[in-house]
């Protein structure tokens, strides 16, 4: 049976309170809200902090607030089930309902957060098994070793960012505000991530995430109208992480594209932006022949590795096809096929 190391465990009664300790304890604090990706860590040994600073009992972390119109902000304490089903995210940002929804299982989302799974630390092959397993190795460069086994020359670690509200937020070019003892800061979502399967976030250890900011909610056929959905491949319809995951966002005037954001995820340490495919969308109208163009150019930069599962040439070959359904999607053209392994 694998054990939980020894920790303090500290239950602020405020954000203040919790940032006061991140920043008295240093490295050896994690903040801690549903506990399902970082407990299972610590039991393996990948994590061992010294102190857990509680985020469950900050109901302002967990609300819901601002209104479709001016944008919602999102709590990163709200519970991935409370994300899905929430009525003005399953209105307004149906897409976001999509990608939170095909994360693990419903008891998991049940104690899950949308924080949690934003912060989530990357996975491999070689890094995702218990202690023994990975000392019988000699351990890997994420953790307690030298060597990224994934590619052993490669002077970083090549974890995976498995997150499947990362690639939706950044394609929906939302925006973080994060907290510590030096005051609040905002940026782009897009900017918390970094290609490093170990410093794989630009957060620093003694900030919190304290709101996600949602764009304005959109009206088909009002100016500034968009469209997004999220496509996720799985080896079974649940449970899984994604091995690939495909989120767009196309901002429309009339039948043209203005602007287009895709954004892959599942593939390398940070999800990443597909800029030519955006480029080529952009100013176009969304026909079949556009469509098939635009997803080809999904193939080029996509790079996956063998740290996941499925063969690697296959999970380049269906980010195109998976990039191709999505537009067809949100061009309100027929697919052959539903999204395997999404919701």
């Amino acid at each position: 049976m694998m054990r939980l190391p020894p920790f303090t465990y500290r239950a602020p009664a405020s954000v203040d309170e919790a940032v006061r300790i991140l920043a008295g304890e240093g490295p050896s604090a994690a903040p801690v809200a549903g506990g399902t990706d970082l407990y299972p860590n610590m039991k393996r040994r990948h994590q061992t902090p010294k102190t857990l600073v509680a985020l469950r009992g900050l109901r302002s972390l967990a609300e819901v607030r601002g209104t479709p119109e001016a944008g919602l902000r999102l709590g990163p304490g709200l519970t991935l089930t409370e994300v899905c089903e929430h009525p003005l995210v399953r209105a307004h940002y149906p897409g976001l309902a999509r990608a939170v929804a095909s994360i693990s299982t419903p008891l998991l989302r049940n104690m899950g957060t949308l924080g949690g799974n934003i912060c989530l630390d990357t996975r491999c092959t070689y890094y995702n098994q218990n202690y023994e397993w990975r000392q019988a190795i000699n351990f890997c460069m994420k953790r307690d070793g030298e060597i990224c086994w994934v590619a052993q020359s490669s002077p970083k670690c090549l974890a995976v960012n498995s997150s499947d509200s990362a690639p939706l937020l950044v394609a929906l070019d939302a925006r973080l505000r994060l907290a510590s003892v030096r005051g609040e800061r905002e940026l782009p979502i897009e900017a918390l991530y970094q290609n490093d399967g170990i410093r794989y976030l630009t957060k620093q250890p003694d900030e919190l995430v304290t709101e996600i900011l949602l764009p304005p909610a959109s009206t088909d056929g009002a100016p500034g109208a968009w469209r997004a959905t999220y496509w996720k491949l799985r080896r079974r319809g649940s449970f899984d992480f994604p091995v690939l995951g495909v989120a767009g966002c196309l901002w429309l005037d009339g039948p043209r594209v203005r602007s287009a954001r895709l954004a892959i995820g599942g593939i390398a340490s940070a999800p990443f932006r597909a800029t030519e495919t955006e480029n080529l969308l952009a100013g176009h109208e969304l026909t079949p022949e556009r469509i098939d163009a635009a997803a080809k150019l999904v193939y080029r930069p996509t790079k996956p590795l063998d740290n996941t599962d499925f063969a690697v040439i296959w999970r380049k070959h269906m980010a195109e096809v998976y990039a191709r359904r999505l537009l067809r999607e949100l061009a309100g053209l027929p697919n052959d096929h539903g999204p395997i392994g999404a919701e």
